[in-house]
């Protein structure tokens, strides 16, 4: 019998169990990409999810309204993983045989086999425990609603998904890394991401007369241009701070100065404190530039989600596991990248590190995420249940 928290073990301690199991989880994973649900509607995706743990003997947990947890094995928690379960509100455009049958909804974003992944992990730890006690316990979190703010993580928390959970681990596809390889990296591997939208107010008029009116449009420019470079100049640039506006409105005529106006965007930040400074510091800058132009000010800014720091223990151990089960050349490098990722929430109570799964074949076409063809090559699936299993086997060493 294998001892799982042995420092010398086979070179593949998932491989072997999965193959059989493999056929039944493909055809899982597309079944969910054929019936997507959106963020907190995820019911059909929940039950099937539950209802597969329990034949396989296990006791799942519903969460309120949506998503799961599950527990393998027996005694104190190594380490919890999690798979994000929801859809986008995209349309499909693979021409796959397994398309969605939901119009406007679709796995663009490779939450499908996030869950799949998730469940054959499951399923191998729980033949594992079969034979031979784990010596402790796996928890699996199948999370709903990562694809909105505020997301599904701040709900599991509420509901005790890290109770007596020392550390934390979980992937996300990319198409940018070849099927075979997965990307990782130590520090911010996402960065923080918040929604800016500000109102302006005046007194309208006509352009020949700006003096007489609070030039609105003049003043939305103003903030466009300066509230960037003035948090360029005070927040440490080794932080990542990115300002993007994506709307800006006012007006309806070229002699006319309106009297409201729009803008929105997204402030990004790779840094953890740096996004506390400069969430206070964004507020008071735009507040300072619409000063000197007359305009009264509505802000609205909505804290998001910090950044995704991924620890150096849980890294190691996902690397080392990704090597045992994939071969020496499985990991690379992962660029940081600037969009949100929710998971970061579970981070601020507890290590662990979000991996990249490589779902691109080399010399194949390429695809990007939240796109309406995006295909992941189903030999992923494989990938992310041996590493991230024998991740969470890994783990286990950490309680001895």
């Amino acid at each position: 019998m294998r001892n799982y928290s042995s420092e010398t073990e086979p070179t593949s301690l998932i491989g072997p169990w999965l193959e059989p199991r493999l056929p039944e989880l493909i055809e899982f994973r597309r079944d969910l990409h054929a019936h997507p649900e959106l963020s907190r509607q995820e019911y059909r995706t929940t039950e099937k999810v539950f209802d597969r743990l329990q034949q396989a003997g296990l006791q799942p947990r519903r969460l309120e309204n949506t998503g799961l947890i599950v527990d393998i094995g027996a005694g104190p928690i190594a380490t919890a993983l999690r798979g994000d379960i929801d859809a986008l509100p995209v349309i499909e455009e693979t021409g796959l045989a397994f398309a969605s049958r939901n119009h406007g909804v679709t796995h663009a974003c490779g939450h499908d086999v996030h869950t799949t992944t998730m469940l054959g992990i499951a399923l191998v730890l729980a033949d594992l425990h079969a034979e031979r006690p784990l010596g402790a316990t796996i928890r699996i979190i199948f999370q709903p609603a990562e694809e909105m703010m505020p997301g599904g993580a701040l709900d599991c928390i509420a509901q005790g998904a890290l109770d007596g959970v020392p550390r934390i681990m979980a992937l996300h596809c990319d198409p940018r890394i070849s099927v075979g390889h997965i990307g990782t990296r130590i520090g911010s591997i996402t960065s923080a991401s918040d929604t800016i939208k500000i109102s302006l107010t005046g007194r309208g008029g006509h352009t020949s007369r700006p003096h007489l009116t609070e030039d609105l449009v003049f003043a939305l420019s103003q903030i466009a241009i300066n509230v960037p470079a003035v948090l360029s100049r005070r927040v440490d640039v080794r932080s990542g701070v990115s300002v993007v506006w994506g709307q800006i409105s006012a007006g309806s005529a070229p002699n006319a100065i309106p009297a409201t106006g729009f803008m929105a965007g997204t402030m990004r930040i790779l840094d953890r404190d740096a996004w506390h400074a400069a969430g206070e510091l964004l507020d008071e800058v735009v507040h300072q530039v619409a000063a000197s132009y007359g305009v009264d000010v509505h802000l609205e800014h909505t804290r998001g989600v910090p950044p995704v720091v991924n620890s150096e223990h849980e890294t190691a151990l996902i690397e080392a596991a990704a090597r045992a089960e994939l071969g020496e050349d499985a990991v690379v490098l992962t660029p940081q990248s600037m969009g949100g990722e929710d998971f970061a929430w579970f981070l601020q109570d507890v290590p662990g590190a979000m991996m990249r799964l490589g779902t691109h074949v080399p010399g194949g076409e390429e695809y990007d995420l939240h796109r309406g063809d995006y295909i992941v090559d189903e030999g992923a699936l494989a990938n992310g249940i041996k590493v991230l299993g024998a991740a969470a086997l890994r783990a286990i060493r950490d309680l001895r």
